[in-house]
């Protein structure tokens, strides 16, 4: 009935409701963010990880850290997975989650700030201290109705770090700063926001934190910064955004680098997360839901030694980009040497629909149906499917999900599921 009811009333309402709460929200926690040092972090791809680096980073500097991903949640020694289908959490969930940060004695709180969040006003409520942008690629296109209001949503945090009063914690007071991407055209857009600190990093541009002799030895990460050298066990150029964008953020708040270990960074749940199966393959989960992040995931793994690649892939429904659908399956028709089209989170549209389409693109790539190319709706059926079929040396990747925890279908219907643990009990079933 509540559903039935949201969805009749008018776009204004929704709002003016999103920004009650967000208003009321901090008032009835007493504020906790003006006692913690707050970072967000926003941009299309690379927020969970880049989150989680930032998180750990503090931890070696001997800080207590909070942090809310799309992933997982932490506060102090406590985390736990995200098992609410949302990257930012509600405006009184998010008020709550932060109170508790203050009750568990936390410094800093790392928040994942979503582009769709921040349209619901549940950014509103938090004094943001640093803001971090990754990038900018287009993504939810048909829910926010077009590229442009989909980066104005992500510009607007950034007005709103700009406007946020400093808080004085520990006698000292606390700047406002704004860490981005300078290989990324948005970087110069966002200059126009006042804040005490404007930094930049970056692989190709002139940059405050440019990395020098970038290293992608066997597809892992090293590079030097500062005269210091990084080595790390994440895959991917992209991933090298991440840990710098992670680095910047830390000395941008007087911590200094040669104190953390990159060798020690440990990665995000299901994203580029190997599955331990003790067979002669490979199995790897990760999230890329959509083309820009599904083509840095591909090149990443050109690095990597494998004979077939076997990729299980579906695209999201419920007003998710439509357009995406076939290129998805496209991409996996040109570069995976057998593709399984399933299910992925359907929400109120048709999954069947959402397949073929995706089974469309893989079509065109030149993958022959029921040879090189499956179609299996149920996803833990898909999963089997390519377990069954590979062989030595072969990696099986799995993409869409990651570490979500349901399958999301119509009428709000969440069904449990984890790829991850689909996956392992293939090969050790539960009795």
């Amino acid at each position: 009935m509540i559903n039935f009811l949201r969805k009749l009333s008018p776009h204004f309402l929704k709002q003016a409701y999103h920004w009650c709460l967000a208003i009321l929200a901090p008032v009835f926690y007493s504020f906790p963010s003006n006692k913690l040092i707050v970072i967000g972090v926003t941009g299309t791809n690379g927020k969970s990880t880049t989150v989680n680096l930032i998180a750990q980073m503090l931890e070696m500097q001997g800080q207590k850290v909070a942090l809310s991903s799309t992933v997982n949640f932490k506060l102090a020694e406590q985390e736990w997975l995200n098992d609410k289908k949302m990257t930012m959490l509600g405006r009184m969930l998010t008020q709550k989650f932060l109170s508790q940060a203050v009750k568990n004695k936390c410094t800093y709180v790392v928040i994942e700030t979503s582009s769709q969040g921040i349209e619901q006003f549940r950014h509103l409520g938090i004094n943001y201290d640093a803001v971090v942008f990754t990038n900018l690629t287009p993504e939810h296109i048909e829910a926010h109705g077009g590229f442009e209001f989909y980066r104005a949503a992500k510009e607007k945090l950034f007005q709103h770090l700009s406007q946020s009063k400093h808080k004085i914690i520990n006698n000292k007071k606390v700047e406002k700063i704004i860490i981005s991407n300078a290989d990324d055209l948005e970087t110069e857009r966002l200059r126009k926001y006042q804040a005490d600190k404007f930094l930049t990093y970056g692989i190709e541009k002139a940059a405050d934190y440019k990395i020098e002799n970038l290293n992608l030895v066997n597809g892992l990460v090293n590079f030097t910064l500062q005269n210091i050298n990084f080595k790390t066990n994440f895959l991917g150029r992209f991933n090298a955004y991440n840990i710098l964008a992670s680095l910047a953020c830390l000395n941008s708040l007087d911590f200094s680098l040669d104190k953390i270990n990159a060798s020690n960074l440990r990665g995000v749940p299901g994203r580029q997360e190997f599955i331990n199966t003790g067979k002669d393959f490979q199995v790897m989960v990760d999230y890329a839901p959509e083309p820009e992040s599904l083509k840095q995931l591909y090149q990443a793994l050109k690095n990597l030694k494998y004979n077939k690649l076997i990729h299980v892939l579906g695209s999201c429904g419920g007003g998710r980009d439509k357009a995406r659908q076939p290129v998805l399956g496209k991409m996996a028709g040109e570069f995976a040497d057998i593709v399984i089209v399933t299910n992925e989170d359907s929400y109120d549209d048709d999954p069947q629909e959402i397949v073929d389409n995706v089974s469309s693109g893989a079509i065109k790539a030149g993958k022959e149906p029921n040879v090189s190319l499956h179609k299996i709706l149920d996803r833990k059926q898909a999963i089997q499917k390519a377990l069954s079929l590979a062989q030595t040396n072969d990696l099986v990747l799995i993409t869409g999900k990651g570490a979500e925890q349901y399958i999301c279908s119509k009428n709000g219907i969440k069904i449990p599921h984890d790829d991850r643990k689909i996956v392992k009990e293939y090969f050790n079933p539960i009795r």
